[in-house]
């Protein structure tokens, strides 16, 4: 339900200087966005690191006139306002600190089932959509709700493949609802809102799909779900901020590896390489670690190994020994339990991963599997 603090909320957030940071901190001072913009002009002082110049626009009548279009517009289009500082984002998302003051709605959002994020480049190839058709296929037992950006390439093979299996949806929007963005996933982004998903942007209908605000936008995708999972993307791909975001508020993040010589795989092995994120190994392995209960059928590897036991090498041994005798031990911990410098082990552990050995967690922790 539409309230005045709703209209104070967007006029407050649409004045100058007024960013998600400054709107959170002047209603948590005043109490709510209708005591901000009628007392925070003259009482701008009580709120730390608030002066003049940033409350200079509180009060301007063409914000508060711009709020009650977008609210008439929102209301016209069934579109529900969600406020932070009413607990009205998705849980997840409420955690982090930078996230978005407004959210706004299409569709509605559960907070009981768990969401995972999926994401990647625009110019998918074969191998990643045998990834992305084998996950959903596998998983279509489990229950879950899929997250990604209705951009081009993986992010419409996540939303197709999740109605295909009737898995809910939710696209994330980089513009106002205003418009759509590609202007070619209109009738997906209606498929995902009949099929029970939801549309979401933090943006309002003066904002257009600009550059900037996609990577804005990929907070988002990886502040609402525990997980993110990385399927292509090049060395400077937008899917890389989001890994960004995921690891800065200590989801875990998962990559899909491949050849170095595949342009659109030298991201997801960069990540990796770095300890940013998981590998991605077998499809089995992925959803046991994502915390899905098991599909009633079985799960076939997405590289198929032969029944053959593993023989490491003597440093794989003694690193992998290691990290099973000492959960979660960090990186510098044990290097110096081993004596080996740390430039001289992530490459092993790179190794171990890749044999299905070793996990490792975001601040480079590792466990032995």
């Amino acid at each position: 339900m539409i309230s005045e603090e709703h209209l104070y909320a967007i006029a407050l957030r649409e004045c100058n200087l007024i960013g998600d940071i400054n709107f959170f901190k002047l209603v948590k001072t005043f109490g709510s966005a209708k005591e901000a913009w009628e007392e925070a002009k003259k009482e701008y002082s009580k709120t730390e690191g608030i002066g003049r110049k940033v409350v200079s626009d509180i009060g301007n009548p063409e914000c508060l006139k711009f709020a009650e279009k977008e609210l008439e517009f929102c209301e016209k289009n069934n579109i529900h306002i969600q406020l932070r500082h009413y607990n009205e984002l998705p849980n997840l998302l409420n955690e982090c600190d930078d996230a978005p003051t407004i959210l706004y709605q299409k569709g509605n959002f559960s907070n009981s089932v768990k969401t995972i994020s999926i994401v990647g480049t625009r110019n998918i190839t074969s191998y990643g959509k045998q990834f992305i058709a084998s996950f959903f296929e596998e998983s279509r037992n489990c229950d879950y709700i899929s997250v990604s950006g209705l951009a081009l390439g993986v992010d419409k093979e996540v939303h197709e493949q999740s109605i295909h299996y009737h898995i809910p949806t939710v696209a994330v929007l980089a513009h106002g609802f205003h418009t759509l963005y590609p202007s070619k996933h209109k009738k997906l982004s209606e498929k995902i809102l009949e099929e029970g998903g939801v549309l979401l942007t933090e943006f309002n209908t003066s904002r257009k799909p600009d550059r900037e605000n996609f990577i804005q936008r990929n907070r988002i995708i990886a502040g609402v779900s525990p997980a993110t999972i990385v399927v292509e993307t090049g060395f400077g791909g937008g899917s890389i901020s989001t890994a960004t975001f995921a690891n800065n508020y200590n989801r875990d993040v998962f990559a899909l590896p491949g050849k170095i010589t595949d342009l659109y795989s030298q991201g997801c092995n960069k990540l990796i390489f770095q300890n940013k994120a998981t590998t991605i190994s077998t499809i089995k392995e992925l959803i046991e670690h994502l915390g899905f209960n098991q599909p009633r059928e079985k799960m076939e590897e997405l590289f198929p190994t032969a029944e053959t036991t593993v023989q490491l090498t003597e440093n794989q041994k003694i690193i992998y020994q290691t990290i099973a005798d000492n959960p979660k031990i960090s990186l510098d911990d044990l290097s110096g339990k081993i004596d080996l410098a740390s430039h001289k082990i992530l490459p092993i552990i790179l190794e171990l991963e890749l044999l299905g050995k070793v996990k490792s967690f975001s601040g480079r922790q590792f466990i032995a599997i």
